[in-house]
């Protein structure tokens, strides 16, 4: 009975029950009445009973008995079935509006909006679902909340230093020398860096990265990226190493993106490895016709439920530190790296045995087949 599916049955076999039901009945009752007041009448009128006295005669008076009785027995039959039917839909569709309502709140943005539940199983199914489409509106909303305050934040940073220091410039109490101008076009990067970012992210989620690809080696896209952060690694007190099992991997890529992914996820690994800790870079094939990138710590970790979350926009790990990196500390830079990796037909993905006990992250490209 808590199905849709057996109450909309249930409800057109109660139709065609009532209407047959008084059908039968105002037959059952009108026709004997009919028929005896028509055998007194006579034909055409006239006193006497069957009139003729053939048989013809009775079979036509008992035939328009019947059909005058019918003709009332189906005209109270639909009244009767028309009221029935519109109680049993109302009490379909009431539910339905119910949730019509909910989802008209959320298209305006009260997510906390109460979704009733119908008491079928389909409707409690959909009603459920709404439910997490709140939540997960609401969420997104608080992240959209958070990003707009946390890319303030990080403008202020690097224009109170610039702010700061051409002021002094100006007003003759820093000198204008290189290392001056250098803290100002370090903060001057800083700031491009992320409208950069946040650029990416919306080419990204419109498909307009404009990939400009060719058959390259992916070890050696992979290397010379990984390289570049081997500094950054020393500063940290942190080792790496670079492992390329299988070389020669050739992918039809474009290589300055999938060296953005490379740098994206060699520097969070960084950031979220302390000193004395390791990051390894791995290259290899997990089977036929795949490439496969790792980057692996011993830093952090994450926990089950954030494995996927990393990659939403603007998510970041509760209570992680904020630092420097390609993601300027917006929690956009795996969303940016997951949208390039499908852009190549290739996947992003993250594991990690739980929080400090480190992660991988590993980016999967199609090779191109051999000729």
């Amino acid at each position: 009975m808590n199905r849709l599916v057996t109450r909309l049955i249930l409800s057109h076999l109660l139709v065609a029950v009532v209407a047959t039901t008084t059908t039968f009945f105002l037959v059952r009752a009108m026709a004997p009445q009919l028929f005896d007041e028509q055998l007194r009448a006579g034909p055409a009128g006239g006193p006497g009973g069957i009139g003729r006295g053939t048989g013809r005669t009775l079979r036509e008076e008992f035939a328009d008995a019947v059909d005058s009785s019918l003709g009332v027995g189906v005209l109270v039959a639909v009244l009767a079935a028309t009221l029935f039917g519109a109680v049993a839909a109302y009490r379909l569709t009431r539910p339905l509006a119910g949730l019509a309502a909910a989802t008209r709140e959320l298209a305006q943005g009260r997510y906390a909006v109460s979704v009733p539940t119908p008491g079928t199983r389909e409707l409690d199914a959909l009603a459920a679902d709404v439910r997490v489409l709140a939540g997960a509106l609401a969420e997104t909303e608080a992240r959209r909340t958070r990003l707009l305050g946390d890319v303030a934040h990080e403008m202020r940073t690097p224009l109170t230093v610039i702010d700061g220091y051409v002021e002094g410039m100006v007003d003759g109490l820093l000198p204008t020398d290189a290392e001056s101008m250098a803290r100002v076009a370090a903060e001057t990067r800083r700031l491009r860096r992320l409208a950069d970012d946040l650029s990416a992210l919306s080419r990204a989620q419109e498909g307009r990265l404009g990939l400009v690809c060719r058959h390259v080696a992916l070890d050696e896209v992979v290397v010379p990226a990984a390289e570049r952060l081997r500094p950054q690694a020393q500063d940290a007190g942190v080792t790496m190493s670079i492992t390329v099992d299988s070389p020669q991997l050739v992918v039809d890529v474009d290589p300055e993106r999938i060296a953005q992914v490379v740098t994206n996820l060699l520097g969070n690994a960084l950031r979220a490895t302390p000193p004395g800790g390791h990051v390894r870079v791995e290259v290899d094939s997990p089977r036929a016709g795949l490439a496969r990138v790792r980057v692996s710590d011993t830093g952090e970790g994450l926990a089950a439920v954030e494995l996927e979350r990393i990659f939403e926009r603007f998510y970041r790990v509760p209570g992680r530190a904020r630092g420097g990196g390609t993601d300027s500390g917006s929690g956009i830079g795996l969303t940016i790296s997951r949208e390039i990796a499908h852009a190549h037909g290739g996947t992003l993905t993250a594991e990690s045995p739980g929080p400090g006990a480190g992660a991988t992250f590993a980016l999967t490209l199609p090779t191109v087949p051999a000729r």
